[in-house]
């Protein structure tokens, strides 16, 4: 099991990374920002970028920089002189309230804090992402560091079932089922939040959007590949798809 958890670690450590690397947390937020993650084996604990580093910096996090926490977002174990990151309590709140959650990002990125400060909802304008933002985003209605329990379950109520919830002027959360997961809605969530930008920019706050019934075109997906039917019986299983491999393989070499 200990191999498993130091596979748990670096994911988490690498996803935490990645964040800066796709430009979430950057410059004066280089700090600002933790992807955390449930033990496989113990789902009432989570890994999670803490503080009291000598860098407390998201780019340089490594598989022993992860703090391990309990539910109650208290510190388990983790590197000496570290505590948990200062908003444990959205990361907590949010497991206790979603078995389903397996990892958990919160970071600042900035077309999605001028669009929450705005309370201009973000749109489907692309493709990428656009299901994330099909529906208006819950908005928690304060800008100051979640740190009590009462803000947690705010935070993790506000959330509900879905994916993603906007905090005034403080950036988002975002849930998954993997660090992959909720670092890439997370993306997908500024990426349309960018293009939302550009939109109120040029139109206005009633600027157009994809239109529902094209986004239920989307959902309902492009049915089966008969052009690709050959093929695909050739190299079964499906080779793996997306940019994952590649931002973990950025954030990864020569380290």
């Amino acid at each position: 099991m200990s191999g498993e958890l130091d596979d748990v670690k670096e994911e988490v450590a690498a996803a935490n990374r990645i964040l800066s690397y796709v430009g979430l947390a950057t410059g004066v937020r280089a700090s600002l920002g933790h992807v955390s993650m449930r033990l496989p084996n113990d789902p009432g604990k989570f890994f999670v970028k803490g503080r009291g580093y000598r860098r407390d910096i998201i780019s340089r996090m490594r598989p022993e920089d992860m703090v391990t926490c309990n539910v109650e977002g208290e510190w388990v174990d983790g590197p000496d002189g570290s505590t948990p990151c200062n908003e444990v309590k959205m990361h907590s709140c949010i497991y206790k309230n979603r078995p389903d959650v397996l990892s958990v990002v919160h970071v600042h990125p900035t077309f999605t804090v001028i669009l929450s400060t705005m309370q201009q909802p973000i749109k489907p304008i692309a493709q990428e992402g656009a299901q994330l933002v099909r529906h208006p985003q819950p908005l928690y209605p304060h800008c100051k560091t979640v740190v009590t329990e009462a803000e947690g379950q705010a935070v993790a109520k506000l959330l509900g079932d879905g994916p993603a919830v906007l905090m005034l002027g403080h950036g988002a959360a975002t849930v998954g089922r993997t660090p992959e997961e909720s670092v890439m809605r997370m993306y997908h969530l500024e990426h349309q939040a960018q293009m939302t930008y550009y939109a109120v920019a040029a139109f206005g706050p009633n600027h157009p959007s994809i239109p529902e019934e094209l986004l239920e075109e989307m959902a309902q997906g492009s049915g089966p590949l008969p052009h690709f039917k050959d093929r695909l019986a050739q190299i079964a299983p499906q080779r793996r798809m997306g940019i994952w491999p590649h931002l973990k393989e950025m954030v990864t070499e020569g380290r």
